[in-house]
């Protein structure tokens, strides 16, 4: 990245950038403002010290000498560098001791840089650089570039505070390869990203726009790792690329009692991209370059990790040994192991797609073997939306039955209803999910928490589309507890996603995005990887911001879900082509819109999920989308289609992932009928459906009802009606941050808002002029309604000491001592309605 130029207004030569050289302001002011005599820039190759240091060394100030030696890695003796560094100094050499004299009576302010210190383990020349910092002058400042770390003793220049040591960090961030894609704009950030996480010979090869970057990577590396290690060496780094992690128990298992440890120590010290797994004693391979090695043919590899399946089952890591015994192909070790995983695992790592995979290229002979794997297969399947193989699959139990006693023939029974309690609930059969549901609940010991668990959800979700919150919360409350009592963050947070949508139908959309964010947080701090269910989670973040009219997050997590849904084959990534569909309509672009829509069906189709999973949700939007455009005829005919599912003593329930279809369709129909002028008793119908919403407490639906109502009614001639709801909806759409309601309308009504003279202002309650956090808002609108901070403790999820917390908080911020006054000045202020 460097090359060398004699430099006119200073002795000998100095290094020159490259011209397409981005200057990284955030590494080199650090290092040009610390003070300490050493800086040791210490990083695999490639990693840019060489280019960070000419940069720092073209900065040097007027009155400083600057001496640039490039050593090029090569293992120099003691007495080689003693030359070298004296031939560039312009000191006469006799001996070190002579030269070390000369560096203790330097005077004049000059930086000496050493840029690529030899890269193979030199004992004696360490040493002779520990000599030379020592014994070096003040005026002297050394700027010291390697891949390995020099056994010097650092530990007393850190403690003299004369070190300076950086290397993890010089990584490109997003915003650097942003610049650098000026010269490659035919590549994205996230390709460049994916492609090298920033590393920077990585990003310079993936912008030379050669068609090949792995070739050309594989050549780097060949270069400049392989040619030169040791064979034996070589291949134990070959073996490491394979694994997704490992430590020095795992190496001398590999490589044998004793080499294991020093082959480790050895790439460590020799800078082969060796670096820390997930901040814990564990370690990893640079990923780019371990997907590099893992994507080349190997056929050594299968018994490398057939080594390594072992040593982890040994060591009762499961899901380690079970990814392992797949990647070995032991087809029947990966099955056994599946013994000790439980329906929680189905959230981890890639479990389900990996069990799917299973399945579907192994059949029943091999993954059905026992009761334990019909029911992760079982729950894989449903969880994919492959209802038909579901079914196939649970009716598997019945080959276990009798068992050898009664409780155990309940426990079995048990778990087949809760089983086919969720295969009717997804689809549509809410009656005999329900019984199923609450007859194994009767049955199921309390060891088989997981099963009560999950009937407990699904009974929750039916209560949600129902109407009936309070016992919603209920259902929802006690499932938590359960979750919580055994310490399983994966199943909260997979309940809290039911508890978000409780929060949103009672009117607190910002209540739930912020329950998700912290569910969110609270996965990534304790290192789960649950990439199905941080989808599911992006998804629903997604749907809540949009409904907030928060553009910006909103695309962020669609787009985040959507990715993550894909690779983990989850049904639900529907929603993420909704939500994309969603925000092309709010900008006019409908054929973009439409597309989406077209991806879903696609997708759906090709992954065999039953269209009453997606084609009701599709048909809906499609008509949102047909009534804005002014095509009101294709929203009647399709609505009227979709309702007959869900209507008479045959009807279907709604998907458990939107409980406002069926409503919506109803509306949805009546504003096409009116616009087409063949409604019949539009408002009434609309007043008995706003009726039913606002007894059930469902305050966003009730929302878009009370604007749709407004719109219907002015369309009929009814000023007033129209006038009394358009007000209403808009002051609960304020009220619950809902923005998305009144877009649609103005997309389906455009005007309709300002020749009334009803335009909302556009400051909110959610405004920067608010000094109180969302949380606060939300604990002193319960105060207002009367609650005890007990209530409030209970209503929130949160304890009492927290509640007491916030209302301190809130009376410092609005300049008040007691809870009235709070509420008073908070009205006045414009906070609450």
């Amino acid at each position: 990245m460097t090359a060398m130029t004699r430099c006119l207004d200073r002795p000998g030569f100095m290094p020159r950038l490259s011209a397409h050289h981005l200057l990284r302001p955030r590494l080199a002011e650090p290092l040009l403002a610390a003070s300490v005599r050493v800086k040791l820039l210490c990083a695999p190759g490639g990693s840019g010290k060489s280019a960070l240091l000419a940069e720092c060394a073209l900065q040097a100030p007027k009155d400083c000498q600057v001496f640039w030696l490039p050593l090029n890695g090569v293992a120099l003796s003691p007495l080689d560098l003693c030359l070298r560094l004296a031939q560039s100094l312009g000191l006469p050499f006799t001996d070190e001791a002579t030269l070390l004299q000369d560096l203790g009576r330097w005077h004049t302010s000059a930086w000496v840089f050493l840029d690529d210190f030899c890269r193979l383990p030199a004992p004696d020349t360490d040493a002779l650089l520990d000599r030379l910092l020592t014994a070096s002058s003040p005026a002297l400042s050394w700027w010291l570039g390697a891949r390995r770390r020099p056994a010097c003793n650092w530990p007393r220049l850190l403690l003299d505070d004369e070190l300076l040591e950086c290397g993890a960090e010089l990584a490109f961030d997003p915003e650097e390869i942003k610049q650098l894609l000026s010269h490659a704009p035919e590549q994205s950030v996230d390709r460049v990203l994916q492609f090298s996480a920033g590393w920077c010979a990585g990003v310079r090869i993936a912008l030379l726009g050669d068609g090949h970057p792995d070739k050309t990577l594989l050549d780097y590396l060949q270069h400049e790792l392989f040619s030169t290690l040791p064979t034996e060496l070589a291949e134990a780094w070959r073996v490491l690329a394979h694994l997704p992690r490992f430590n020095t128990g795992l190496c001398e298992h590999l490589f044998g009692f004793g080499d294991g440890v020093q082959y480790l120590r050895d790439l460590q010290a020799l800078g082969a991209f060796i670096q820390p797994w997930e901040d814990t004693d564990w370690l990893q391979v640079f990923p780019p370059l371990a997907q590099l090695m893992r994507d080349e043919p190997w056929p050594a590899k299968r018994s490398w990790h057939r080594r390594a399946c072992q040593w982890f089952t040994a060591e009762q890591d499961w899901q380690a040994a079970f990814e392992q015994a797949l990647l070995a192909e032991e087809y029947e070790v990966a099955v056994s192991l599946l013994q000790y995983f439980s329906f929680e695992d189905l959230f981890r790592q890639q479990n389900a797609v990996l069990l799917l995979r299973l399945h579907e290229q192994h059949g029943d002979e091999l993954m059905l073997g026992s009761a334990q794997l019909v029911g992760l297969v079982t729950a894989a399947l449903l969880f994919a939306g492959r209802f038909d193989q579901a079914a196939q699959c649970i009716d598997q139990l019945a080959r276990f039955a009798p068992q050898p006693t009664a409780a155990k023939q309940r426990y079995l029974l048990a778990r087949w209803q809760a089983q086919w309690g969720w295969l009717l609930h997804l689809g549509g059969d809410a009656e005999r999910s329900r019984e199923h549901f609450l007859e194994a609940l009767q049955a199921l010991p309390d060891s088989a928490w997981t099963s009560r668990l999950m009937c407990l959800s699904g009974l929750t979700q039916q209560a949600l589309l129902r109407g009936e919150l309070d016992v919603a919360q209920s259902l929802s409350r006690e499932a938590l507890c359960l979750a919580r009592a055994h310490g399983s963050l994966l199943l909260e947070a997979l309940l809290e996603l039911d508890h978000a949508q409780l929060l949103e139908q009672r009117g607190a959309p910002y209540r739930a995005q912020s329950l998700l964010e912290n569910v969110q947080a609270m996965l990534l701090k304790q290192r789960l990887k649950a990439g199905p269910l941080v989808g599911r989670i992006a998804l629903r973040r997604g749907h809540l911001a949009l409904r907030q009219g928060q553009d910006s997050l909103a695309a962020e997590c669609f787009e985040a879900g959507l990715k993550m849904c894909l690779h983990s084959q989850d049904k639900r990534v529907l929603y993420g082509f909704l939500g994309l569909a969603l925000m092309a309509a709010n900008r006019g672009d409908y054929a973009q819109a439409f597309n989406q829509l077209r991806e879903a069906e696609r997708l759906m189709q090709q992954r065999q999920v039953p269209d009453r999973v997606y084609r009701a949700v599709l048909l809906l939007v499609s008509g949102h989308f047909w009534l804005q455009q002014g095509r009101a005829d294709l929203t009647v005919e399709a609505v009227r289609r979709v309702l007959r599912h869900f209507r008479g003593p045959q009807a279907k329930q709604a998907p458990p992932a939107t409980l406002e279809l069926i409503p919506r369709l109803e509306y949805l129909l009546v504003l096409a009928e009116v616009k087409l002028g063949c409604a019949e008793q539009p408002v009434a119908r609309l007043t008995a459906l706003l009726d039913t919403t606002h007894q059930r407490g469902m305050l966003c639906l009730e929302t878009e009802l009370h604007l749709v109502l407004g719109e219907v009614a002015w369309q009929v001639g009814d000023a007033s009606l129209a006038r009394r709801s358009l007000q209403t909806g808009l002051e609960l759409a304020e009220r619950c941050q809902v923005q998305q309601a009144i877009r649609e309308l103005r997309l389906r009504s455009p005007g309709l808002l300002s020749e009334l003279g009803m335009e909302p202002q556009a400051s909110t309650s959610g405004a920067v002029e608010n000094p109180l956090s969302q949380r606060e808002l939300e604990v002193l609108q319960l105060i207002a309604l009367g609650n005890s901070n007990l209530e409030i403790a209970d209503r929130l999820f949160i304890s009492l000491h927290t509640v007491k917390t916030h209302a301190r908080r809130i009376h410092s911020k609005l300049g008040v001592e007691r809870r009235t006054q709070a509420v008073a000045k908070a009205k006045t202020l414009g906070l609450m309605i």
